[in-house]
């Protein structure tokens, strides 16, 4: 693992959507009746997915296999954007 750097945080939080918080980015998506929490997490260089239930107050960690190609491709082009190596998206945690 690396050390965390604040600038590639930065980066992604300067992405549509996305906000930083210390060391991670997170961003809120909605589609097909879904709701998704995306979570980058620096110096571990991994990306993980939350499933929103109900109100919001309720998110579940899932699979990326359970998760949508057209949010994961956006995922991995905001990553791209940022600098970030889109191959950290795929990465099992």
């Amino acid at each position: 693992m690396a050390d965390a750097d604040p600038n590639v945080v930065a980066a992604l939080a300067s992405q549509d959507g996305w906000q930083s918080e210390g060391y991670a980015a997170r961003v809120h998506y909605r589609g097909a009746g879904d709701h998704y929490s995306v979570e980058y997490y620096d110096p571990s260089e991994c990306v993980i997915y939350w499933k929103v239930k109900g109100d919001g107050e309720v998110a579940v960690p899932v699979g990326r296999e359970t998760v949508p190609d057209p949010l994961r491709e956006r995922v991995r082009l905001d990553l791209r954007e940022a600098g970030i190596d889109p191959d950290v998206e795929a990465r099992v945690v």
